[in-house]
C-alpha cells in the first residue's frame, strides 16, 4: 500500500475506510490477511485513530472479521455468500439486458462490441486482470444502456459484492469457455434487439456460473 492523499473533503477515517475497502474488493488485501493498525498507519502516513475507525466500519459492513485475542482479518467469501449474490444478480442482469436490447444506442453497441472483443482476447491471453476488468465493463455497459435509474442504483449497491465474487471466480477457476459462448449470445440478442432472448440468455449465463461455482466448491 502507498500513502494516501489526505487533501480530501472527507473525514480521514472515511478516506482510510474507502482505501482499505477498495483494496479488499480489488484483491490487494486477500481473504484471511491480517490488518495491523500500526503497519497500516505507517504505510498510509496517518495516525492509528482513523485506521481504527476504518477497521470498525469495515467490520460492520462484513469486509473484515474481528477474532478475539488475534485481531482483524479480511473476511472470506463463502459459497453461500456467492450464491446469494448470484441469485440477485441473475434477476438484475436479466431485466437490465432485456431493457438494453430495447434501448441501447448504435454508439453503445459499438462500445459493447469493442469491450466484448477485448474480453475474448484477454481470455485467449489468459490475462486474469483484464478478464475481470473487461467482464465488469461489459456488464456495466449493458446496465447503463437499460436507462433505468432505479435499476442502476440497485445494481450499484450490489456491485461491491459482485466484484468480490468476480475476483474469486476468475482467480480460482480456469474453464472460461462458457463465458465466451454466453457473452456472444448476449451481444447477439442485444444487437438484434430481441429483448426476450436477451433476458433469457443473460439469466442463463448467471445460472451456469452458479452451477460452476457449486461444482468447483464440491471439489475442494
Amino acid at each position: 500500500m502507498n500513502k494516501i492523499d489526505i487533501r480530501n473533503y472527507k473525514p480521514l477515517g472515511e478516506i482510510v475506510f474507502d482505501y482499505l475497502k477498495n483494496a479488499i474488493i480489488a484483491g490487494d488485501l486477500k481473504p484471511g490477511e491480517r490488518l495491523m493498525e500500526i503497519a497500516i498507519a505507517e504505510q498510509l502516513g496517518v495516525s492509528r485513530t482513523p485506521v481504527r475507525e476504518a477497521i470498525r466500519k469495515l467490520e460492520k459492513e462484513k469486509f473484515i472479521e474481528m477474532i478475539p485475542r488475534k485481531g482483524a482479518y479480511v473476511s472470506s467469501t463463502t459459497l453461500k455468500d456467492m450464491l446469494d449474490v448470484l441469485e440477485v444478480r441473475r434477476l438484475i442482469e436479466g431485466f437490465a439486458t432485456e431493457l438494453a436490447a430495447e434501448r441501447m444506442t448504435d454508439e453503445g453497441l459499438v462500445s459493447l462490441l469493442r469491450t466484448h472483443k477485448a474480453f475474448l482476447k484477454a481470455l485467449d491471453d489468459n490475462d486474469t486482470d483484464s478478464m475481470i476488468n473487461l467482464d465488469n465493463e461489459f456488464h456495466d455497459l449493458i446496465l447503463k444502456a437499460s436507462d433505468n435509474i432505479k435499476l442502476i442504483e440497485i445494481a450499484t449497491a450490489l456491485s461491491e459484492q459482485v466484484q468480490r465474487y468476480r475476483l474469486s471466480y476468475f482467480t480460482e477457476m480456469s474453464n472460461f469457455d462458457e463465458l465466451r459462448e454466453w457473452h456472444e449470445k448476449i451481444y447477439d440478442a442485444i444487437e438484434k434487439k430481441d429483448s426476450k432472448r436477451a433476458s433469457e440468455v443473460a439469466k442463463k449465463h448467471v445460472e451456469l456460473i452458479e452451477k460452476a461455482v457449486v461444482a468447483f466448491n464440491k471439489k475442494k
